[in-house]
């Protein structure tokens, strides 16, 4: 029984040592790598003392000065691993402003040269409108009250159809200036020309049946035929007019005035 308790305290005391012998043997082997690499650790430690204290820009001139020692020293038989970690700076406002990539310029083409244009062709300038002087006839009344006859002339263009041209402007009534010189209008208003033809020397004119009604009583029948009559035959082939209404003969414009055959100015 007293032997066993002896081993185990000598197995409880071996523990201890080796732990204190595994730490000596530690600082042994880190002592001799840091002895073997001192030149080494102490050129390290040079370069990033001088780094901190040196202005930026300086970095490659001790790099390259770090380098010829390291030669020197590997020429003399040396060899030296050199572990340089090199920390760029971050770079200067100014420094950023020069490294910028400059603005190309944007490519301009080239100025077009200016194509000459046909200048535009004015349109043909139409014949001018010939002209013809017409005479019409329309009424006056004198100081007396007696009805008479009106000459005014006009220029009118020139047309296939004169005589209808001329009866349809006596229709529409006087101009204004017309109207300044008393010249008036006697026939019914809204009456139409409906057609207007010549046989021989005698032109057949074919009104509408408002001709039939005027409010002047005898003299304004008179006054009108009057006007058509004179208005007609200042052409030189006219000589009388047949006066149609609504396509028919008619014997009688009003009591006393016989239109169912041809008349002339000699009729009156």
């Amino acid at each position: 029984m007293a032997v066993r308790k002896t081993n185990k305290k000598t197995s409880h005391n071996d523990g201890p040592k080796a732990v204190v012998v595994f730490w000596i043997i530690f600082a042994v082997v880190i002592v001799s790598i840091a002895l073997f690499n001192w030149g080494t650790i102490t050129r390290n430690f040079n370069i990033f003392k001088t780094r901190l204290t040196t202005p930026p820009g300086t970095e490659e001139e001790l790099l390259d000065d770090y380098i010829e020692e390291i030669t020197a020293d590997d020429s003399r038989g040396e060899r030296i691993t050199p572990e340089v970690v090199i920390i760029e700076p971050a770079p200067r406002p100014e420094q950023q402003q020069q490294t910028q990539t400059p603005q190309q310029p944007t490519p301009t083409s080239p100025p077009t040269t200016a194509t000459p244009t046909t200048p535009p062709v004015a349109p043909p300038t139409p014949p001018p409108v010939q002209t013809r002087e017409r005479a019409i006839y329309f009424a006056q009344v004198n100081s007396d009250g007696q009805i008479l006859q009106s000459k005014v002339t006009r220029r009118m263009p020139v047309s296939e159809t004169p005589m209808q041209d001329v009866l349809n402007a006596m229709l529409a009534g006087p101009t204004a200036d017309e109207l300044r010189s008393n010249n008036l209008n006697l026939i019914p208003q809204n009456t139409r020309l409906l057609s207007a033809t010549v046989r021989g020397s005698t032109a057949y004119l074919n009104f509408s049946e408002d001709f039939m009604f005027n409010p002047f009583g005898v003299e304004g029948y008179v006054a009108q035929l009057k006007q058509i009559v004179w208005t007609v035959t200042e052409f030189p082939n006219i000589r009388d007019v047949q006066i149609l209404i609504d396509g028919r003969r008619v014997d009688y414009l009003a009591e006393g005035i016989l239109i169912g055959s041809p008349i002339g100015r000699a009729s009156f």
